[in-house]
């Protein structure tokens, strides 16, 4: 997430909103994209762009100050955690800021402590929020995360401002093969479904994807995706077995106000009115 450490199928976009998002996904970007760095991740320490490799940083264009942003004329986002610190999200608000997605749990041990005020205030700021669980296969089955996640913030209401929960994969393959990392994805997304009724969505970048599920397609028709890479360019690389890319994190070094020091920059692939169909589970 931060520089200092660190598709509901893309939401059912329609006619023009469909051919947009993949349009963007297309071909590959010129920037390199996060690699993993392991699995040398404490419990608690995780975030998303934990497990992206540090010495890629100088390699990544990043957006120049006042550039426009990667799809700039649709809603912008960022990804917290407790390293951001205290947000004023009503002026996280004011600086068009439209979505948010949270830390919320990690293994089913560690809730993150700002997570409920976070998700409080972002929601009373009216900041469309929603939580991420960021995985540890290598500690408990994707079942028990996944009822950890859910029964810790992780959970859904249809009130206009909550997202899908989110499953951050990242740092590395934890010891499995790609078929057992399969196995145990599908395993939070049914529970998590089970839970909430929602399709959980999944953060990853190509190299994890590919690397740690051998480019698996099994869960493209199942959830949206959120990839991170890093840069500037109009598109992100996206793992193999997706489509299209329903968020972008294209920056790990943002600037927004309300909050102290760098912060993660994302965009969602569509206009308002989808990113509001997403959070209310509407076609």
């Amino acid at each position: 997430m931060l520089s200092r450490t660190r598709n509901l199928m893309a939401v059912a976009l329609v006619g023009a909103s469909l051919a947009l998002a993949t349009t963007l996904s297309a071909g590959a970007a010129s920037a390199a994209q996060p690699v993993s760095k392991g699995n040398n991740i404490p419990v608690g320490q995780g975030y998303m762009g934990a497990g992206y490799a540090q010495d890629t940083k100088g390699q990544l264009a990043q957006p120049a100050p006042g550039q426009v942003t990667p799809n700039a004329s649709y809603p912008a986002g960022i990804d917290v955690s407790h390293y951001q610190g205290s947000i004023n999200w009503s002026s996280v608000k004011s600086a068009g800021i439209q979505f948010a997605y949270i830390k919320a749990t990690e293994s089913t041990t560690y809730k993150d402590p700002t997570f409920n005020a976070n998700y409080l205030n972002a929601y009373n700021a009216r900041v469309i929020r929603g939580a991420y669980h960021f995985a540890r296969p290598d500690l408990s089955s994707g079942a028990a995360q996944a009822n950890y996640f859910a029964s810790n913030g992780g959970a859904w209401s249809a009130d206009n401002l909550t997202l899908p929960g989110m499953l951050d994969l990242e740092g590395g393959c934890y010891g499995k093969s790609a078929a057992s990392m399969q196995s145990w994805i599908l395993d939070f997304y049914n529970t998590y479904k089970s839970r909430t009724g929602r399709d959980v969505v999944i953060y990853t970048s190509a190299s994890w994807w590919n690397s740690c599920t051998g480019g698996w397609s099994g869960m493209y028709s199942r959830s949206p995706l959120n990839v991170a890479h890093w840069t500037s360019a109009a598109s992100p690389t996206i793992p193999s077995g997706f489509p299209f890319w329903t968020f972008w994190q294209y920056s790990d070094s943002g600037s927004v106000s309300g909050i102290s020091g760098a912060v993660d920059r994302d965009r969602f692939s569509a206009g308002t009115d989808r990113l509001l169909a997403l959070a209310n589970n509407t076609p």
